[in-house]
């Protein structure tokens, strides 16, 4: 090796060796003193959050339903040294015993995040008093403040939902990193849809503290702080008047009550039953009331509108009518034969006494199982329309879908079902490949069998009805900021002339058929009964009905479960819901009925007041 290649390697060597340490100083400089750094800003600072109230909630007329009251929590920060403690003036402060306290010291330790851990939350009044006045001694220790929900109408409480603690799952998904360990998120109702909205932002302070972590003064003159923004309102379409006059209606009894507005989709009363008072979850009172509700054999924390899903019985054949007219196996006019029911060779679906040979408006009118019946088989056997029996029921099923029905309506609440109306490959794995036919599945014809729907569906298809043959997405949201998914109209796909006939029928049922008793003077109500067969029980009862019949302005469902005939229960309390709504304070033309729906002496169920 040459002289020339020796002084090169030392060179290189040379310039590495520099370069080496240039990269360890860096690293010092830039990640190990920057953690040091950071650790030692953490000892002199402490951050002080600020809880924003959360955002009102307010009815359709401005009434406020949800509000805040302030709540506390102790909080301990870390590092925590026991031997700047005074354990005994500490215990007689919070009146607990040494062991409670170093219990309750280790649990916070457990689950501290960002420099503290959660003490004692939900401070009583009096508690909250006693302990901030004397808590200077302590400045290991500090109250932090937030919101509580409370309830000027203690009502919907599916609806509105609650509040509760983040979980560490909830933590783990939260991509905005907005909240932290012991920190309070919307669980359910509206609450949890519009969580981003109704938290607001929240605030930081930072203070200075000494060694023993008392606060001495603002860090950097209170520049950094940032100041917290309270929730924004949220108005919703709910009607707080005929909402409580529901759960009136509903008490002692199981099903629900669903109304819209027909125009705009806006839900104007949502309620199930049996259900609960919402200020059983506030923040103060979830800890002992939930087990109990959760474990309750009546099951009053379902929501019923949206997640119980019945057959509508004899409501489901003013959807069947529209689709034969539509089809053009029907018109007004046509008629079937009912010779007490529709019988094929063995089968037999039985009919009650009417006119023998109803057409359309009369079949509704008297709810003829046997027109539906023969209705169905004409829309399924169209054989030069229609090759295969899955092609025609696909047909069948899409009107049912564009109307709304087994499919998920999408309304801003957490929790929904879609329903059931099967797809033509659930009977062919049953019966096989196109070897079955009308017959094997008709009573699905009269709203039996497969077809299952929510009180939710039910109330959204006599909107449809109501605005002969469109419905917009149900939902609570109001103001400038609706979302266009629920301004959109989803059109049925069925001539709006065919409307009137099937409303002419619905009409002719408050007037002349199963809904008469319960018609309302001034109020032309267009509306349907349904008894609703019921494998585990008696019958549900069920009644489905818009008002006026001209420019609606509300559409109704209502389902009482194991009631009987919807003519009993559902149609009663659907009517005076719609009297309620249209003549507001007016007293009921009709106090005999409401106080019978008021106090049902048959039926029983849970409630939780």
């Amino acid at each position: 090796m040459t002289n020339n290649q020796n002084r090169s390697i030392i060179i290189r060597l040379i310039i590495g060796l520099f370069a080496l340490i240039l990269i360890v100083k860096l690293f010092y400089l830039q990640v190990i003193s920057d953690t040091y750094a950071k650790k030692a800003a953490s000892l002199s600072i402490r951050t002080v959050t600020e809880f924003p109230d959360r955002g009102l909630i307010t009815d359709r007329n401005g009434e406020i339903i949800v509000f805040n009251e302030d709540a506390h929590d102790l909080v301990v920060h870390y590092p925590f040294r026991k031997s700047k403690f005074d354990m005994n003036a500490f215990c007689a402060l919070l009146r607990m015993t040494e062991k409670e306290v170093n219990e309750k010291l280790d649990a916070a330790y457990a689950s501290r995040y960002n420099g503290k851990g959660l003490f004692e939350k939900n401070l009583s009044s009096s508690d909250f008093a006693r302990i901030q006045e004397g808590l200077f001694q302590f400045p290991q220790f500090s109250i932090e403040s937030r919101s509580d929900r409370k309830y000027k109408h203690n009502i919907a409480a599916h609806t509105l939902g609650y509040v509760a603690e983040i979980s560490r799952h909830e933590l783990e998904r939260d991509k905005t990193e907005y909240y932290d360990i012991g920190e309070y998120i919307g669980k359910s109702g509206l609450e949890r849809y519009y969580e981003e909205d109704l938290r607001g932002t929240k605030g930081k302070r930072y203070f200075l503290k000494d060694n023993t972590g008392s606060l001495k003064e603002s860090y950097n003159d209170g520049l950094d702080d940032t100041k917290s923004v309270v929730g924004k309102e949220l108005n919703i379409s709910l009607d707080v008047l005929i909402q409580e006059y529901g759960e009136r209606l509903m008490k002692g009894k199981t099903g629900s009550i669903v109304a819209i507005e027909p125009t705009t989709g806006e839900i104007l009363a949502m309620v199930t039953s049996p259900g609960y008072k919402p200020d059983m979850f506030a923040i103060k009172n979830l800890g002992k009331n939930y087990t109990r509700l959760a474990t309750d054999k009546s099951k009053p924390l379902i929501n019923r509108a949206t997640t119980s899903m019945y057959p509508p019985g004899s409501t489901f054949k003013v959807a069947m009518a529209l689709i034969g007219l539509q089809e053009g196996v029907i018109t007004p006019t046509s008629t079937f034969s009912c010779n007490g029911g529709f019988h094929l060779g063995s089968l037999t679906v039985r009919c009650h006494g009417h006119a023998p040979r109803p057409n359309a408006k009369y079949s509704i009118q008297t709810s003829c199982n046997a027109f539906y019946c023969n209705l169905y088989r004409e829309i399924l056997h169209q054989p030069d329309k229609f090759p295969t029996i899955e092609n025609s029921y696909d047909n069948w099923r899409g009107y049912l879908e564009r109307m709304g029905i087994s499919k998920r309506l999408g309304a801003d609440l957490s929790q929904e079902k879609a329903g059931n109306v099967p797809k033509a490959g659930y009977f062919h794995r049953i019966y096989g490949e196109n070897k079955w036919k009308y017959s094997t599945i008709i009573s699905m014809s009269i709203g039996q069998g497969e077809v299952l729907l929510t009180p939710l569906q039910l109330a959204n298809l006599s909107a449809g009805i109501a605005n002969r043959g469109y419905y917009r997405i149900p939902h609570f949201i109001r103001g400038d900021s609706i979302p266009e998914k629920y301004q959109e109209k989803f059109e049925s796909g069925i001539a709006e002339q065919h409307y009137k006939t099937v409303i002419d029928g619905m009409r002719a049922v408050m007037t002349n058929g199963t809904g008469a008793y319960v018609q309302i003077p001034d109020i032309t109500i267009c509306g349907k009964t349904g008894t609703a067969q019921n494998p585990h029980g008696e019958n549900h009862s069920i009644f489905m009905a818009f008002a006026p019949k001209d420019n609606p302005k509300i559409a109704i469902a209502t389902v009482v479960e194991n009631a009987g005939y919807g003519a009993t229960w559902a149609a009663p309390i659907c009517t005076l819901m719609i009297e309620k709504y249209i003549n507001r304070d007016s007293v009921s033309l009709r106090p005999d009925l409401e106080q019978r729906m008021f106090n049902p002496v048959t039926l029983t169920s849970s409630s939780h007041e």
